[in-house]
């Protein structure tokens, strides 16, 4: 049986990001994730998506930021289990946790953080007859490699940050963009709106709203797509048309350990630790929900953590943590003790 300090069920940034947080305070990691590498919907979604809200970073690949975090952990050397699913999950009787994963793989630790996303996942599709007749031949629910769509007719289909964040993108890489959306308002990032009616300005996106997809042309591949705009139809010649309405999550086993479950997300408790209502089950990232819920990876960054100072001090009760900058005290001497917290905090004088 492996044995570690936190299970982290999820290895996607949050996940990756806690394993870095916990090595700080000299906490062990192992990291359970269903899917063969690290990275969760990053790696193996759209690796070549840009991400626009990671402090520091203009503009990062998700690709490139899976790489980083795991540079960044390598030094605290945390074990992974890939390639499984945690299936079940059993409290002893010294408070500490044996997750099985579906090879029957036992790993127990001290703490359980779930950092699982949006868990198992599935593209919302949309509802046109022969979509399903045309999927790899034309249809994709995402861009894993933007050269495929190089110097090629694509159209894009949806109204949130994914369909936003594509066409600006591909704006640059294929030869024609078309972006349809069944209203006229967006639901992603304002910014991101106003980069693609700018996009429209110069030229390089065609915007259709409000307007709906309602059927495929094509004999071997995608050759067009009917429109219905306004009560009127016609067609466009596409090569690609790509439909990113989002994913429909699914918890998985999960949903059956117990655990306080609000619209297929695990509640937590809000500004404290994000601890579940088992106590040493955290849930950390896109997983969780709490009033102000906001789903974005920095806000996953911060969760991770608050979970590792809750675990440090549920297992060191009465030691006390003085909290420390990496720039003063660096990573290696970051070990949460009072005596080294005295050498390295720089106290302020007035």
């Amino acid at each position: 049986m492996i044995q570690t300090d936190i299970i982290i069920i999820g290895a996607g940034p949050t996940g990756l990001f806690a394993v870095f947080e916990a090595g700080l305070l000299k906490l062990r990691c192992h990291i359970i994730d269903a899917l063969p590498q690290p990275g969760g919907q990053l790696t193996e979604l759209y690796p070549k998506k840009p991400i626009f809200d990671i402090p520091g970073y203009p503009s990062v690949g998700a690709g490139e930021l899976i790489d980083n975090l795991m540079e960044q952990i390598k030094q605290f050397e945390p074990g992974f289990t890939l390639s499984e699913q945690a299936t079940t999950i059993d409290k002893q009787e010294d408070g500490s946790f044996i997750v099985t994963t579906n090879r029957g793989t036992q790993i127990q630790g001290k703490a359980v953080a779930i950092a699982g996303g949006l868990g198992s996942f599935e593209p919302r599709k949309p509802v046109i007859d022969n979509i399903a007749y045309f999927e790899e031949k034309g249809v994709e629910y995402f861009v894993r490699d933007p050269e495929m769509f190089r110097d090629k007719k694509i159209v894009i289909a949806g109204g949130g940050d994914s369909a936003l964040d594509w066409s600006i993108f591909l704006a640059e890489v294929a030869a024609d963009v078309t972006l349809i959306h069944r209203r006229n308002e967006f639901r992603g990032a304002l910014d991101s709106v106003d980069k693609v009616i700018e996009l429209k300005k110069s030229g390089k996106i065609n915007l259709i709203t409000p307007a709906e997809i309602v059927g495929i042309k094509g004999e071997d591949k995608v050759e067009g797509l009917m429109i219905e705009k306004e009560g009127e139809s016609f067609e466009i010649e596409t090569d690609y048309f790509i439909p990113l309405f989002g994913l429909s999550p699914k918890l998985g086993p999960i949903a059956n350990w117990g655990l306080e479950i609000e619209k297929n997300a695990i509640k937590v408790n809000n500004g404290l630790d994000y601890q579940t209502n088992i106590e040493g089950i955290y849930a950390i990232g896109d997983v969780n929900t709490y009033p102000g819920k906001l789903k974005l990876i920095l806000c996953g960054f911060h969760e991770a953590t608050l979970m590792c100072q809750s675990v440090y001090n549920r297992l060191n009760p009465g030691k006390k943590f003085v909290l420390k900058y990496t720039t003063v005290s660096g990573v290696d001497g970051f070990d949460g003790t009072r005596k080294e917290a005295e050498k390295a905090v720089v106290k302020a004088i007035d």
